[in-house]
Formats: C-alpha cells, sequence, structure tokens
C-alpha cells in the first residue's frame, strides 16, 4: 500500500516538474517573440563596432544613421497604420515621388514654399485616398490596387517631370531636409512628431481600436458595429499623408526632385513593418516595432557600406530580411 502511494506522489511530483518546465519554455518562448528583434538589434550594432571600431561607433555615424532613416520612417509610420488592419500599400515610394515632383514644380514656377508643400501634400493624401477607394470600396485587393495605382503614380511623376530631375529649388526650402533646430536635424524631429502622432493614434483613440480589431477579424469587427470599410479607406489616406511628408523631406534633403526618388520606400517601408511585426506586440503591426525595423536597416545599410559592401548585396539583404520578418511574424500570430 505504501509503495503504491509513493508510485502516485512520484507521478505527482514528476507532472508538476513537467509543468514547471513547459511554463518556462512558453515563457522564454514569449520573450524571445517579443524581444528577440531587439536582441538582434543590438548583436547587429555590437558586430559592427567590432568590426570598424574606429568608424561606426562614433557620434557622428549614429547621427547620420538617424538622418539617414528619418524619410523612411516617415513613410513607414504612414504604412503601419495600413498593414494593422491586414492591409499594403505598394505605391507609398510613387507617392512620395509624385509630390517630390509636384512640390518642386510648383516652387519654380513662382509659388511660395509654404503653398507649393500644401498642395503636394493634398494631391498626395487624395492619392492615398484613392487607394482607399479602390480597395474598402472597390473591392480589390490591396496588392493588386496599389500596384495598379503605384504604377499611374509613378507614371503621373515621369510624365509631368518629362523624366527629368528638377533642380534650382529655393534655397530655404533645404532647410526642411538639411537644417537644424539645437544641433537635431529638422528631419528628425519630423520623425519624431510623426512617430508620437501615430502612436497615440493606434494606442489611445477609438480609431486606433478598430484599426486593431478590423486587422483582428474584421467580419467580427463589422459585426461589433465598426465600419470596416470607412475605417480601412481613412487609413490608406494617412498612408499617403505620411507618404506625402517623407516625399518632401527627402526632396529637401536631395534639394532636388526625381520621378523615382521614392521608389527605395515601397520595400523598405514593408520591410521595417514586417520587421516590427517580430517586436514587442506578437504578430501585429506596431509604432515602435516599425521604428525599430527601420533603425535594424539603417544600422545594416550603413555597417554594410563602411565595410565596402556593394549596393547589390544589401539589396539581396534586403529581401532575405523582408522573407525572415514576414516568416517570424506569422509564427507569432500562430502562437500567440
Amino acid at each position: 500500500m505504501g509503495e503504491k502511494i509513493d508510485m502516485k506522489q512520484n507521478r505527482q511530483i514528476s507532472r508538476q516538474q513537467s509543468d514547471g518546465q513547459a511554463e518556462k519554455n512558453r515563457t522564454a518562448g514569449i520573450f524571445i517573440r517579443s524581444w528577440g528583434t531587439l536582441l538582434g538589434f543590438m548583436l547587429l550594432l555590437a558586430v559592427f563596432s567590432l568590426l570598424r571600431p574606429d568608424v561606426f561607433p562614433s557620434g557622428r555615424n549614429f547621427r547620420n544613421i538617424i538622418e539617414q532613416v528619418a524619410t523612411l520612417a516617415i513613410v513607414a509610420s504612414g504604412v503601419t497604420v495600413v498593414m494593422v488592419t491586414g492591409d499594403f500599400d505598394l505605391s507609398v515610394g510613387a507617392i512620395a515621388s509624385l509630390v517630390g515632383i509636384i512640390a518642386a514644380l510648383l516652387m519654380k514656377a513662382g509659388a511660395s514654399i509654404f503653398v507649393s508643400m500644401l498642395a503636394a501634400v493634398a494631391v498626395g493624401t487624395t492619392a492615398g485616398l484613392i487607394n482607399g477607394l479602390l480597395i474598402a470600396y472597390g473591392g480589390l485587393s490591396a496588392f493588386v490596387g496599389t500596384l495598379a495605382t503605384m504604377t499611374t503614380f509613378s507614371g503621373t511623376a515621369l510624365l509631368i517631370s518629362k523624366g527629368t530631375t528638377i533642380f534650382g529649388l529655393p534655397d530655404t526650402f533645404a532647410y526642411l531636409g538639411q537644417g537644424a533646430i539645437l544641433f537635431i536635424p529638422v528631419s528628425v524631429f519630423v520623425m519624431g512628431i510623426s512617430l508620437v502622432l501615430m502612436y497615440l493614434l493606434l494606442e489611445q483613440t477609438t480609431f486606433g481600436r478598430r484599426l486593431y480589431a478590423i486587422g483582428g477579424n474584421e467580419e467580427a469587427a463589422f459585426l461589433s458595429g465598426i465600419r470596416t470599410r470607412r475605417v480601412r479607406f481613412i487609413s490608406f489616406g494617412i498612408s499617403g499623408f505620411f507618404a506625402s511628408l517623407g516625399g518632401l523631406v527627402l526632396t529637401s534633403r536631395l534639394f532636388s526632385a526625381h520621378p523615382q526618388a521614392g521608389s527605395p520606400f515601397m520595400l523598405n517601408a514593408a520591410a521595417a513593418v514586417f520587421l516590427g511585426m517580430t517586436a514587442f506586440k506578437e504578430g501585429e503591426a506596431n509604432i515602435w516595432g516599425t521604428l525599430l525595423g527601420v533603425l535594424i536597416m539603417g544600422v545594416m545599410g550603413n555597417g554594410l557600406n563602411i565595410l565596402g559592401i556593394n549596393t547589390y548585396v544589401q539589396s539581396i539583404l534586403t529581401g532575405l530580411i523582408i522573407v525572415m520578418a514576414v516568416l517570424l511574424s506569422s509564427l507569432a500570430k500562430k502562437k500567440a
């Protein structure tokens, strides 16, 4: 009788130990999924610092990285809103290019800088709303709809610029992309304001909760009373606005407008958001995750340039990062 009791107690102890180990494994898994990307970023910083300690870890280089990623962060903050709902926006690069061309042409025609910028942003935001109209109300998939508008907006930029780079912009316009306030670049201020606004929108407003509800289950969101089509429509307008703002900062930074200057935003913004979906929130787009994704892209590009790695290899790595980020975010959604 005593042996049976001992065996039963041993089985209970073994089960408790097994449950405890399983709980530890789950906790470790949650930690890795939530913070693994941040740890990877810190590892990236450490590797480049060890490889080029004379150049990479300097304050000047870190400032250069922040300046370089500011425009991408601005554009990606708008893309984050669209991707929270489960949609996608391939047209942000074309919108950024078109906005830069329109602003440059208006300034060259004699319009004031403020009016030129305002008109260009209005066009870019309208372009985003056209995306929303086609996708939310027209029933097109986000991929097909924004691919079509990307081609249209890009073609429009090439048409009105005649395929050439526009130079000779007013000197004052350069302040937006090249100026500084208290030694901090203006573009970084714009980036910071954009990120904070998007954080407040997504995390502190009813509209933000509706965005996440649609991303979680659109049908359930609709049945709960959320006007899902209108919310998705507005999200594309927000994406268009921030693509426009990024286009203006880029044009000012380059002090010229090219009809394809914003093309890299199309993939890089998506890559940053996908990377961000592996950080902080499991499988969900979030603004601070997007910032981390942008910084990873910037640090990687800067570090590879310092090491003398050509841009073709960087493009390959960007593609691999997108694949890895999508796989990890999908895994996180399944685990959540």
